[in-house]
């Protein structure tokens, strides 16, 4: 039987708090198939952010398991994990995670070149579709902050991931931008084949992906 391409299993994350435990995850468990995407909404502090990043192996849970195409990443070191992240997964963060010193050209085509499978072709065609054209020889600085949000949707896609991880990906945009942009988004997804998880507080954008599931008390509610 063919692997999930994401399973999530019984994953829990605890953190100290005023000299207390305090439970952020208890017990969640998703599967994410390849072309499907996932809505991850709950109230702030609700752990969404926590289980992205798990999901991503930028930390790890205290119990339970992260596998991505059937292989267990908690059994990798930092450096395996980093080059599961470089090779397969795209990440798009609240905070963009822009490299300043580097021209937007070179930001979008970054990933794709560490990952040796750039295509400038496919960046060209990327930054087409999300109205950056205009602004390839430009610097993050000289972006306004939906443009760089752009600018990071464009990066997590040029390496054609297996997985992307959405963090908030349109929280920077107004209403008409954001859906614009999201459209793209799941477009871009559906053509290169990947998953999507995309963390949001918008309901009604959580209604477009094909799945929602709601964190609430640690844990997971329709998934």
């Amino acid at each position: 039987m063919t692997a999930s391409l994401l399973d999530l299993r019984d994953i829990r994350k605890t953190y100290p708090s005023d000299g207390k435990t305090l439970t952020i995850l208890d017990g969640v468990s998703l599967k994410l198939e390849a072309e499907e995407t996932v809505a991850l909404t709950g109230e702030s502090g609700s752990g969404k952010s926590t289980l992205l990043h798990l999901t991503g192996g930028l930390d790890q849970p205290d119990a339970g398991q992260v596998r991505l195409n059937g292989q267990d990443i908690g059994m990798l070191d930092d450096a395996g994990r980093a080059l599961m992240r470089r090779d397969r997964i795209g990440l798009i963060f609240q905070q963009f995670n822009l490299v300043p010193s580097l021209t937007i050209a070179a930001n979008i085509a970054l990933q794709a070149r560490l990952a040796g499978r750039h295509d400038a072709t496919f960046c060209a065609e990327l930054a087409a579709r999300l109205g950056l054209s205009e602004m390839l020889s430009r610097y993050p600085e000289q972006l306004s902050g939906g443009q760089q949000q752009r600018v990071a949707i464009a990066r997590a896609l040029a390496h054609r991931p297996a997985l992307i991880l959405a963090d908030e990906p349109t929280g920077n945009l107004d209403e008409e931008t954001g859906d614009a942009v999201l459209t793209l988004l799941l477009e871009l997804v559906a053509e290169t084949g990947a998953g999507l998880l995309m963390v949001t507080h918008s309901r009604r954008l959580a209604g477009r992906l094909s799945r929602h599931a709601n964190l609430s008390r640690g844990r997971l509610e329709g998934n």
